[in-house]
Order: C-alpha cells, then structure tokens, then sequence
C-alpha cells in the first residue's frame, strides 16, 4: 500500500509539472448551466497558433485555436493520448463521457481541439461567405494533424526526450465521428485507430432515409399521429398561419418552411437523442382520446425541445443565419455553410408515407442556401464522397457504432469490413453515440451512464468489443514504437 501511494505521488507531481508549464490558460466561461464537477473533466482553456490555409504555400496567416487537456488518469512518460473531436458548436471543455471511462482504463491523457471558426477559435471577426472559405472538413483535418504534432513535440521537450511518440488515438460522435475515421483514413500515420461514434461518413444530397427511420424507430401508432400532426399543420397553415405559429411559440419564423423544418426536427430530436416516449406517449394518448393533436405537438414542443432541450427558435429563421456577426449564436450559420458546401444531408420528405411536410423539399434547402450564403453555392456532395469514399472508406483500424433507433445512422457505415468493424446498439432509446453518451440523452447530462438505456447489456457489449479494438491497435502500435502500423 506504501509503495501504491509513493506512486501516485510520484504521478502527480509528473502531473503539476506539465501543468505548471504548459501554455498560460484561462477558465473557460461555463454554459448550459452545467457543472465542471459533473458534466467536464476540464474547462481550463489552451491555445495555440493555427494555419489559417494548410493548402497555400504562400498565405502564412494564422489564427488562435482553443484546446483542452486532461491528465488525470496520464501515465507518464509513454500511456496513449486520446484525441477528442470536437465538431460544430463551441467546445467549452472536455465533456465527461465514456471516454474518461476508457481513459482511466488505458492510463490515457484526453486532449480535445475546438474546431475552427466555432466558439472561440475563429480566425475572422465577420463570418461572411467570402470569410468563411476556409471552413471546410478538410482543413478541419489539417488543425488535428498539426495540433497533434504540435502537442506530442510540446510534451517530448516537457520531458526532455525527443523523436518519441506516444500511441494516439481519435474519437468523434456525429460530424466529428465522421472527422475522426477522415482522419485515420487521411493520416493513418499519426494514430492508431480511430471510434466513429454514429458517424456522418456519407454525404447526401436528397436524405429521405432520414425520415424513412424516423417512422421505423417510432413504430406504427406513433407514426400514424405524427402524420396525423402533419396534415393537420399544413392545413391550420394555410388558413391561420400566424396563429399556428403563436400556438409553437414559433411567430418570428415568416418563412412557413422554416417553421415545417422545426417542427420536423422537434419530431427527430425525440429519437435522435433516445427519448421516444416523451413524445410519442403524449401523442398517442391525444390520438386515442380525441384530443386536438395540434396541440398536443405544441404541448411537446414548448415543453421539451424549446423548455427542457434549450433550442432556440431563431435556430431556424434565415434572417438570423445571415447575421455576419461573430457572437454566441455563430454556430448556426457556420453549420450550414458546411452543410451547403460540403456535405448536404438535405432532409427532405419522401414521395409517400412521410412524418415531414412535402413542402420541406430540396428547392427549400438550395433556396436557404442561396438567400444565407449568395449566389453559387452549393453543395458538392460527389466531390466529398468521391475524396472520403462515403460508406467504402478505405481506412483501417476504424470502429463504426451507431444507435438502432438514430435516424442519422443512415448516413454512417452499418457493414463491417476487414479492418473496419461496424456495431450497432440496439434498444428501444439507443440514439445517437450511445456507445459514449449513454441514454437518455440531454445536453446538459452528457454522462455517458448505460444503466439507463432500456437494454444496457446492448451497450455494455459494443463498449466491450471497443476496448478489444483499442487495446489491440494500441499494443500493436507500442510493439513497433510509433502511432500506426
């Protein structure tokens, strides 16, 4: 016991002095009303200097990018680094999910990079479109790859070694999921492996699948309602629009598919997320009693995806996503420039038997994309598979998870191949990175705890067969001394 406790003081005084100097930092202001002791491992901010375009040998500019660290579980000199991805909104610290679970584990730092342009690392002031020409998946590659050279040779000189490298490997849910298998496949020289956490691989122009799983995962009576919804809005529309859109709270939305656009997604979020019941009992109930379904759905609405999930309706007005204004509220012109330029995942009914309005459509999104961003732009959904190679990425040593009941795992890849395992969590509310996140999901209870998903021992398999995977890749990478084999 003596010994165990000379250790870990031994440890922790490795640990202080890493901290002690590293890079000035700052506490980071905390949003959400979330706790640093509960919801983040750290908020403590790091910065380093950027590139602004990896792709010009003759523009040097640079930008100051915002990153996190945790070594709490470190084992010095030579325990791994777990790079976490951080994807299209601020990144206010290092959430406290799975990872620090696998972390602990493995004896890993946890460092996370804040993507460019968003929260605090935006190399502009105005975020116009000319500004924004370097958003872009592929230059959001490039900051990892040069963050983590630039983070292995700041920790060899804190050690006083050099030509060393740690094992590293890569996490990412959603986009950033996406970012992580684009990362091992494009750099699988600095890292190990790679989890893609409900991963957005494929882009897609016209994503009817998306609403085609909506209806799977809520089962037949609870579709039924939400298309009973649907008609009933389009209808209530067309004669008394506003007064429609005072009952969602919503009046500021003057473009009527801006206001079918959240209204569909207030219907995702529920499943997205794994909270089918929250919407579909109260539906059903109305449906089965006689009561008015509109108000059901407004009920829903009010209470749950504005109150309770914190969304914004000015989320959905085009007026607001055309503000160049650098602000808190940045993020949902920053997605969509990505969304309009790269990847699409436009979310449109399908022909028959949809819970979306038909009037969401693709003429609405290319019309969202040319009034937000001008004239010209669009997005190159072809030219973003054909250099990931969509659902056929050609990596290795990726682990693809997805929640069965996600409606975005449609764009993820579902089929294993050699060196590319794919698992799903399967339960009645496995959502969108249940592997890391845990269920129920709420933004501001990110705690990755299973004991909660209506099948735990669904979870609890996939997170066992990706321990497999990342003590495999990382033996294997420590065996011959460098982050890739």
């Amino acid at each position: 016991m003596g010994r165990e406790r000379e250790m870990r003081v031994v440890r922790w005084l490795w640990l202080w002095l890493l901290l002690t100097i590293s890079d000035a930092a700052v506490t980071s202001r905390m949003v959400n009303r979330l706790t640093a002791s509960t919801n983040f491992l750290t908020t403590q901010e790091l910065w380093f200097n950027q590139t602004l375009d990896h792709f010009s040998p003759y523009d040097h500019r640079q930008f100051a990018q915002r990153y996190y660290e945790f070594l709490d579980h470190f084992l010095l000199p030579n325990g791994p680094i777990f790079l976490k991805i951080c994807g299209e909104s601020a990144c206010n610290g290092i959430v406290n999910d799975y990872i620090s679970v696998l972390a602990k584990k493995f004896g890993a730092a946890v460092v996370s990079l804040e993507h460019r342009y968003y929260g605090k690392s935006s190399p502009f002031k105005y975020l116009t479109t000319e500004n924004l020409k370097y958003l872009s998946s592929k230059q959001a590659l490039f900051d990892l790859a040069v963050f983590r050279q630039y983070y292995q040779e700041s920790l060899n000189a804190k050690l006083n070694r050099s030509k060393v490298e740690n094992p590293w490997f890569v996490f990412g849910i959603s986009y950033p999921g996406a970012l992580s298998a684009w990362f091992r496949l494009k750099f699988p020289h600095l890292t190990c492996g790679s989890l893609a956490s409900s991963a957005v691989v494929l882009a897609v122009y016209n994503f009817t699948e998306f609403d085609q799983q909506i209806g799977v995962s809520a089962g037949p009576e609870c579709k039924a309602a939400l298309q009973d919804v649907n008609q009933l809005v389009e209808q209530r529309l067309a004669t008394n629009g506003n007064a429609l859109k005072d009952l969602f709270g919503a009046a500021e939305l003057k473009i009527d598919g801006d206001f079918l656009y959240f209204l569909a997604d207030a219907t995702v979020i529920a499943f997205q997320y794994g909270n089918p019941d929250t919407l579909c009992f109260p539906l059903t109930q109305a449906k089965n009693k006689g009561e008015d379904l509109v108000d059901a759905y407004a009920t829903y609405v009010k209470e749950y995806y504005l109150g309770k999930f914190g969304v914004s309706v000015q989320t959905y007005n085009q007026q607001h996503l055309k503000d160049t204004a650098l602000n808190g509220d940045s993020s949902d012109r920053l997605w969509w420039f990505q969304v309009c330029t790269e990847v699409a995942y436009f979310q449109v009914a399908p022909s028959n038997d949809s819970i979306r309005s038909s009037k969401v459509d693709t003429r609405y999104h290319l019309d969202l994309c040319k009034n937000v961003f001008g004239q010209g732009v669009y997005p190159d959904v072809d030219g973003t598979n054909i250099y990931y190679g969509g659902t056929k990425i050609a990596g290795s040593k990726i682990i693809f998870t997805n929640g069965s009941q996600d409606p975005w795992r449609r764009a993820s890849k579902q089929t294993s191949s050699t060196d590319m395992p794919s698992y799903t969590v399967t339960c009645h509310n496995c959502g969108h990175g249940t592997d890391l996140r845990g269920c129920p999901q709420s933004p501001l209870s990110p705690e990755g705890d299973a004991k909660n998903c209506s099948s735990p021992d669904a979870v609890h398999k996939v997170r066992q067969q990706i321990i497999e995977h990342i003590d495999l890749w990382l033996s294997q990478c420590q065996a011959i001394g460098r982050s890739s084999m």
